[in-house]
């Protein structure tokens, strides 16, 4: 029964009812025809006085009354199959039409299920907007209604809290990269102003990657605005292109033409940063071996893979969470540690999967497929 929809169970119910009942008023019929035909025909015939017929007529009169019981019974049995015949008949109607009746109460609950499933962040602005009267499906659409008033009015405020927070915290480290960038230009600065003003512009620039990776997690967590048909292999060469190279490192690439459905400038930074982490979390003389296949139903799958430290299966989950780096939380100077996490955000705005793995050799795999 669990595994059969509403619709179907509401009918199976309401046709298991109506079989119930139509057997207990089928049997309470039989009896009383029973009883009446006992009491009015048959028992009759035996309420003659004693001594008012010969022997003779006696015989005739008990066969009569053996006949007539028979005959009773006869039309007991053919009342009873006709009955059940009847109530089969009725029974199958009524059973297409408690299905017919299911379908039409059961109607606004798919008009409620369609409509959230139809709605992402761009479309909240939409409503079911029952019409009938207040029973429990009108209020249940009227509470969903609610809630997608308030979850619409939650997203306009996170939309202005990102494009605020990308202004107010850009411009004072823009203006702090600016003003020591210009102490290290002055000819009388002391040297060691000048090794201040290096490492200050050192921290600064830590704190500015730091801040664009929490604005791009948040934009990358938000629905898409951009969709179209994107060559992920030109995406993929792009941001091998710009990729910092580290001495030491081989890249190997195996690129094969895949098209994907998304925003161009979220994907090159998922690739980006894939491709970033594999080269800055290597050994020394590693290799970064970079994949791109072409889906089965469309869309395309891009592995990357790196020497480096050992990874434990146990830790690999816990890489795409904020602020985590294999084997290090601490030294800022390696990274935010937001990168994977943008990566698995991204995706799956994108409606893709990653997956992540740990190599016997050391290092890591990293698979992100996108739909197409």
């Amino acid at each position: 029964m669990k595994r059969l929809g509403l619709r179907m169970r509401l009918t199976l119910i309401y046709g298991g009812l109506f079989f119930l009942a139509g057997s207990a008023l089928l049997w309470i019929t039989y009896l009383l025809t029973a009883r009446s035909l006992n009491g009015k025909f048959v028992k009759v015939l035996g309420a003659r006085p004693p001594g008012s017929a010969a022997p003779d007529s006696d015989v005739m009169f008990q066969q009569t009354q053996i006949e007539m019981e028979q005959r009773a019974d006869k039309a007991l049995n053919e009342v009873l199959q006709w009955s059940i015949s009847a109530m089969v008949m009725i029974g199958l109607a009524a059973v297409v039409i408690g299905y017919l009746v299911a379908d039409r109460a059961l109607k606004p609950l798919n008009t409620v299920t369609e409509t959230a499933r139809r709605l992402s962040e761009s479309t909240l602005h939409e409503r079911i907007a029952l019409e009938g009267p207040q029973d429990e499906v009108k209020r249940l659409a009227d509470t969903f209604d609610a809630m997608l008033g308030r979850l619409h009015r939650v997203f306009d405020a996170q939309r202005r809290f990102i494009a605020n927070a990308s202004h107010e915290l850009r411009t004072p480290l823009a203006i702090n990269r600016t003003v020591l960038e210009v102490s290290l230009e002055e000819p009388e600065a002391s040297p060691d102003l000048k090794a201040l003003a290096r490492a200050l512009l050192g921290t600064n620039a830590r704190y500015e990657r730091l801040i664009e990776g929490l604005l791009l997690l948040a934009q990358s967590e938000q629905e898409l605005t951009t969709r179209k048909p994107v060559q992920l292999e030109r995406v993929v060469r792009t941001a091998l292109e710009l990729t910092p190279a580290k001495r030491g490192v081989t890249v190997h690439e195996d690129l094969r033409p895949a098209v994907v459905e998304g925003d161009p400038l979220f994907l090159e930074r998922c690739v980006f940063n894939l491709v970033e982490n594999a080269i800055k979390y290597n050994a020394r003389d590693g290799h970064v071996w970079i994949t791109l296949r072409e889906s089965y139903g469309g869309g395309g799958a891009v592995t990357v893979e790196n020497t480096g430290p050992m990874v434990s299966p146990f830790e690999v989950e816990d890489l795409f969470e904020p602020f985590r780096r294999n084997g290090d939380r601490v030294q800022s100077g390696r990274g935010a540690g937001l990168g994977l996490s943008i990566v698995r955000a991204i995706a799956e705005a994108h409606g893709g999967t990653v997956t992540a793995k740990p190599r016997s050799e050391g290092g890591l795999s990293v698979t992100v497929r996108l739909p197409g």
